[in-house]
């Protein structure tokens, strides 16, 4: 459930248009007699757990069946804990409905997705017997991705694959292999690519998130430790200065053409909202987007990668720069970069990005999973993928999410909102009131606003409504402004004052159970 009101009226049709994408990517299949569904890539008729995980960030929303995907992945999960990466029901280039599993083997991402598919699902439905339950296989899935020769660097202690664009599924050869490779050999060529590792510092964390949720403390540690092992690594051996490397060489590569020092790849947005990135390393890498937004001719800075790679590098002559994972730019990529900007002082570059994609799909009707630089939309004919469809649930989702937890500011820090950090950023959208209701259908949680500003009085005030939630509030002040006052349900209250960059916050905690007021006063600074 998602109900958004706002003054310009403009946001409330826009979560309605992304519902109605996120509705039509919804697949169910019969595997082993059972009905599993969840959503589907939107350039491939399977069910991917990649594009699942990241999709089930926004469709929790509006599903009520967060768990038979991920069980669906586990029942076939190997005794090493590796996971596949998707099943379908549906013929592959012939004509046969058989049962099909796939794992691509070059693919570094696929155990740490399905430990965040899993996470989202129990935050949605608040099983707690039914996580419990699957845990052994989610720590299966991290081992694996730890120890494996194929998935492990253990001199750098980090993951590794072959030499991918970014997270895609397919290496660079140079030339030994007449179309996309897809298997690793002898002659793979070997490397360390950020997103594995800012995918796995997150997983790894959340599963010591659970762990703690059922009392196994020991077995949380262990993972915290290894999370933060992993991310003073990455952080020292990948970061740039700028932003992060797109891939680290683990032995000699040929030339691919292209200056591999300036490549920025679409995992470093994800690496900031995975919490890899320090506010630090955020803020550059923010600025370089915003550089190159300024410095270039595309329509958005949402690349899959830039600069791209010359065409056919990769053995398909139709990954040309500027298409789909070569250059391609990406909703996906979008909604990461609102999410990062929200978070880490650059509010208005959230809103402005959300609102050229709002603007784009409002006049479009449609949603591509990429584009050409100059806006021209994807399609079957001009990527290496089976289908195209108009409504790409993986980029929509992101902005979704990126709306609801970083403009709308509503992030549930347990499950069934029980601990939620609130961050209403609607100033920063020139909005006077917005009116917020979010729920899972899974589990039946709920939480809700409503937000007023009176920029003649100096207020702002929200009526909090939830059935019982510890609320961290975090309140967004106009530029410029500082907070004086801070009355919670008609009582005076201690609050702190947080700044990020330019921006200026003000802080207090409190339970809620039920309803809450809160007014804030604020001053000039």
């Amino acid at each position: 459930m998602l109900t958004v009101e706002t003054s310009s009226g403009r946001w409330g049709p826009f979560c309605e248009q992304i519902a109605a994408f996120l509705a039509a990517d919804v697949i169910t299949l019969a595997v082993d007699g059972q009905a599993v569904r969840g959503y589907r890539s939107p350039d491939s008729p399977a069910l991917w757990i990649r594009d699942h995980s990241d999709i089930l960030r926004a469709g929790r929303y509006f599903t009520d069946d967060v768990q038979s995907a991920v069980d669906a992945f586990a029942r076939q999960q190997a005794r090493n804990g590796r996971l596949f990466d998707f099943v379908t029901t549906r013929p592959m280039g012939g004509r046969e409905n058989w049962e099909t599993w796939v794992r691509v083997p070059v693919e570094a991402d696929v155990e740490y997705r399905f430990v965040k598919a899993a996470f989202l699902a129990w935050q949605a439905s608040g099983d707690d017997d039914w996580i419990a339950r699957l845990l052994p296989a989610l720590d299966r899935a991290l081992v694996y991705t730890t120890t494996h020769p194929w998935r492990w660097d253990a001199h750098h202690g980090l993951v590794k694959r072959p030499y991918t664009i970014d997270t895609w599924d397919f290496d660079f050869t140079a030339g030994r292999h007449p179309w996309l490779n897809f298997q690793i050999t002898d002659e793979t060529f070997w490397g360390i690519m950020h997103g594995d590792n800012s995918g796995l510092y997150e997983a790894a964390l959340l599963l010591a998130r659970l762990y703690d949720h059922i009392g196994a403390g020991e077995r949380a540690a262990a993972w915290r430790a290894r999370a933060d092992a992993v991310r003073a690594q990455a952080n020292r051996l990948l970061f740039n200065g700028r932003f992060y490397t797109h891939f680290y060489r683990l032995g000699p590569v040929p030339d691919p053409g292209v200056d591999e020092a300036e490549q920025l790849s679409l995992s470093n947005p994800m690496a900031i909202n995975r919490g890899l990135a320090d506010h630090a390393i955020a803020v550059s890498i923010l600025r370089e987007y915003r550089r190159r937004r300024e410095a270039g001719s595309a329509f958005a800075e949402w690349f899959s990668i830039d600069p791209p790679f010359p065409a056919g590098t990769f053995g398909d002559e139709r990954l040309v720069p500027g298409a789909y994972c070569n250059g391609g730019i990406m909703p996906l990529v979008g909604g990461e970069l609102a999410r990062a900007a929200f978070e880490h002082g650059f509010e208005r570059y959230g809103v402005e990005t959300l609102e050229q994609y709002r603007a784009m799909i409002a006049a479009q009707q449609a949603t591509y999973l990429w584009y050409f630089p100059d806006g021209t939309p994807s399609s079957v004919e001009t990527s290496t993928s089976p289908e195209a469809t108009a409504t790409d649930g993986w980029g929509a989702s992101a902005m979704l999410w990126a709306f609801v937890e970083g403009l709308c500011g509503v992030v549930d820090r347990a499950h069934s909102f029980r601990r939620v950090r609130l961050a209403p950023r609607w100033v920063a959208a020139g909005e006077r009131r917005a009116a917020v209701q979010v729920g899972y259908p899974a589990g039946g949680g709920t939480f809700g606003y409503r937000f007023e500003h009176d920029p003649e009085a100096r207020t702002i005030r929200l009526e909090i409504a939830s059935s019982g939630a510890e609320v961290s509030l975090h309140l967004l002040l106009p530029p410029g402004r500082r907070p004086v006052a801070a009355r919670w349900d008609g009582a005076d209250v201690p609050f702190t004052v947080e700044r990020v960059e330019e921006s200026t916050y003000a802080a207090m905690q409190r339970a809620v159970t039920g309803s809450a007021s809160v007014e804030v006063t604020y001053a000039g600074a």
